[in-house]
């Protein structure tokens, strides 16, 4: 704490603000406003008093508090703009010695974005709320935010612009309810009456967007009270700055005919009179520059002109002769294809009469056949004939579509021997290098130097040393030897009979999936031929005998009577106990080969 001699209250306060719970923070801090406004206290004392709050933390206190739901404060709405009012009568004559950056760059900026906020939530319940003193209670609240917002750019002058800057402040501006568009609009006036020239210090975006509402509000609405304010706004701005008053000639054209004919004799004609003269004077002065410019364009315009028709005049020439040869070449064109037309025509015509006097002879001569053929020979002979039609229609058939499918592989074939021509030159271009390429000379290995083979023996020694060999007698090593020799030559056996028994069953699965392959390309008993039969018969007559009698088993064990085969009531009807007929299969050989 400070250690200059410090005012009682604020002492007081600052200890019981310290002691209690958050809850109760924001009413204690509503003790502020007495403090600041006891009538005894002179300017240098309520400056002291400001400097006290400041060093105790008690403006950090409601900037904190602002920040929070103000929904869940003690007297909600009406304690938060108590607390908007009392931050900004702290910050106002307030000056910081300790740390100044802090106070002016970081602390009035946050404490302006939490007022907008706070008026941006009031605002919203004031449109949403449906009761009169509803709506009478948030308006009073947000007066006194805005009022808060005023007293503080007030008192800081640089805060004007980052009001300005805040998106929050254009969200307010833009608003179609009455009351708080007039307040806002009166918040603006009065940044404009504390700084003139803030416009100018703003961004591009920012400027266009106020103007824009402001130009919109005059026209969307019929109301004397939001059109004096917004007729008065623009006439600041315009008074502000010569610059501006040429956006709104250029920016908004119909910005006078809208005020001369909506806003005259509203009650407040000396502000629109005073705009409009602004406005007349710039187009005015602005039409001897824009003469001059329309001057200097024509002139540039006339030059350019005469350029290009004599750069015309010198390519007439050419043209001309390019425009007669295309003429020329395009009235060949049609006359070719006009004669080509008639050849075309003269031709088919001709084909036709053809047709027609080969039918002709062709009927003539059927006739004349058919009185010389017996009658008893005539079906015979139109017989003959449609045979003779449909080979003649075939033949005709098959070589129109042996032209149409070797003109559709003619593209695949020139592609073809396309890649077999870069192909081989690709591959003589190869061999030819290959064959350039000189062959690199033989490098002998190098050799270990001395040091090298001293230390590679010494590594040996040291190996043999770690690692002795085992000591072996003579008769042992001769039978060991023996007894490896004896191993291999199984191996070898084994190995050799391996081979013929894989050799033996390959080909038994080969003769088994040519057989398999036969029975299962077989026509059906019913459509069998005699040719079919070599097929499945063997040349080994014991094969065949041993069939027959299979097959003969089979037939008898199908006739047995019922009795046979009480024991089989459980047997699907097509399978034959393996017991009868086992004996009889062990043999037999499908296909007819062994």
């Amino acid at each position: 704490f400070p250690m200059a001699a410090t005012d009682p209250q604020v002492l007081a306060l600052a200890a019981q603000i310290t002691e209690s719970r958050e809850q109760d923070i924001p009413l204690l801090l509503l003790k502020l406003k007495g403090i600041l406004s006891s009538p005894s206290l002179g300017c240098e004392e309520s400056n002291k008093i400001k400097q006290d709050i400041y060093d105790y933390g008690l403006t950090q206190y409601c900037l904190l508090v602002l920040k929070q739901d103000h929904s869940q404060l003690h007297g909600a709405w009406a304690t938060a703009a108590q607390l908007a009012e009392i931050l900004s009568r702290c910050c106002v004559g307030l000056e910081v010695k300790e740390d100044p950056e802090e106070f002016y760059k970081k602390f009035l900026p946050s404490a302006i974005d939490s007022l907008l906020v706070l008026g941006k939530r009031l605002q919203a319940r004031f449109i949403r709320a449906i009761k009169v003193k509803e709506k009478q209670d948030f308006l009073h609240w947000f007066q006194i935010v805005t009022d808060a917002i005023c007293w503080l750019f007030g008192g800081h002058v640089q805060l004007a612009a980052c009001v300005l800057q805040n998106d929050r402040f254009l969200q307010l501006l833009i608003t179609d309810d009455v009351e708080t568009a007039i307040i806002m609009m009166s918040v603006l006036h009065n940044i404009l009456k504390i700084n003139s020239s803030v416009l100018l210090q703003v961004e591009e975006e920012t400027l266009h967007s106020v103007l824009d509402e402001l130009v919109y509000k005059l026209s969307s609405t019929t109301n004397p009270a939001v059109g004096s304010a917004a007729t008065k706004l623009l006439l600041l701005v315009a008074k502000s700055c010569k610059q501006l008053v040429q956006l709104f000639t250029a920016r908004y054209k119909g910005l006078k005919r809208l005020l001369s004919k909506q806003w005259i004799g509203k009650g407040f004609d000396r502000e629109v009179n005073q705009l409009l003269d602004m406005l007349y004077l710039e187009q005015s002065s602005g039409k001897g520059e824009m003469q001059k410019q329309h001057q200097a364009a024509c002139i540039i315009q006339a030059a350019w002109r005469g350029f290009q028709t004599r750069k015309r005049l010198k390519k007439l020439p050419q043209a001309v002769i390019t425009l007669q040869r295309s003429f020329r070449a395009r009235r060949e064109q049609e006359l070719q294809h006009l004669t080509k037309q008639k050849e075309d025509e003269a031709l088919k015509l001709q084909m036709q009469l053809q047709r027609q006097r080969a039918m002709r002879l062709f009927h003539e001569r059927q006739l004349a056949l058919l009185e010389v053929v017996h009658a008893s020979q005539v079906n015979k002979y139109m017989q003959e004939m449609e045979e003779k039609s449909a080979l003649t229609i075939q033949r005709f058939w098959r070589g129109y579509r042996a032209r149409r499918i070797f003109h559709q592989q003619k593209q695949s074939l020139k592609e073809y021997k396309a890649a077999v021509i870069i192909q081989r030159a690709a591959c003589k271009f190869l061999e030819k290098r290959r064959k350039r390429r000189p062959l690199s000379p033989w490098k002998e290995p190098k050799g270990l130097t001395d040091e090298q083979r001293l230390a590679l023996q010494q590594k040996v020694d040291d190996y043999i040393k770690l690692h002795p060999a085992a000591q072996m007698s003579e008769e042992t090593s001769k039978e060991l030897h023996m007894q490896a020799q004896a191993k291999l030559a199984q191996f070898l056996v084994r190995n050799r009979l391996d081979q013929r028994a894989a050799q033996r069953r390959e080909a038994l699965l080969a003769q088994v999936n040519t057989d398999v392959e036969l029975l299962m390309n077989a026509p059906g008993l019913a459509e069998t031929t005699e040719k079919d039969f070599g097929a499945f018969m063997s040349r080994s007559i014991p094969v065949a005998t041993k069939a027959r009698q299979t097959h003969n088993t089979m037939l008898k064990y199908t006739r047995w009577p019922w009795w046979k085969k009480l024991g089989d009531e459980f047997m699907e009807d097509d399978v034959i106990p393996d017991d009868a007929i086992n004996t009889e299969l062990e043999t037999v050989f499908i296909g007819g080969r062994k």
